[in-house]
């Protein structure tokens, strides 16, 4: 509430600097918060999502190397590809969020997230107006 009544309701938009410091309150905060105290986190991160990710480590001990009573994070779908998460769906029945119905392959909050057409990136729909390799948040600094 504070951040959208100091920038404005699309301040986003405006730079990447406020883009950066909205994705801190609506994301990094919360998982800060939530993640007190935790010692592991789940991820559902995948190598073949964009190229920042494509490195991504099945266990990331990063964040705790630099600081003991951070979390260690997994990311045990890192090797999967979204023709495995789909079939895994498919044959196990699990529930998923609907606007991947609508050509939405990447979600995340709704004034940064628009669905993709046929034949972009998977990500393409998250930032849109940002350079491609400004395609993160934070939550998964690599």
């Amino acid at each position: 509430v504070e951040f959208v009544s100091r920038e404005g309701q699309d301040a986003m938009y405006k730079s990447m600097a406020l883009r950066k410091a909205c994705c801190h309150v609506r994301k990094m905060e919360p998982l800060a918060r939530a993640l007190a105290g935790q010692l592991a986190w789940i991820t559902g991160l995948r190598r073949e999502q964009s190229d920042a990710r494509a490195e991504v480590p099945d266990i990331d001990r990063s964040a705790q190397e630099a600081d003991p009573t951070q979390a260690l994070k997994f990311n045990p779908l890192a090797d999967w590809t979204w023709g495995d998460v789909w079939h895994y769906i498919a044959t196990e029945q699990v529930h998923y969020n609907p606007l991947h119905d609508q050509f939405y392959p990447s979600i995340g909050c709704a004034p940064c997230t628009r669905a993709i057409s046929l034949g972009e990136d998977f990500r393409a729909g998250r930032w849109w107006w940002e350079q491609e390799s400004a395609k993160e948040c934070g939550l998964h600094a690599l």
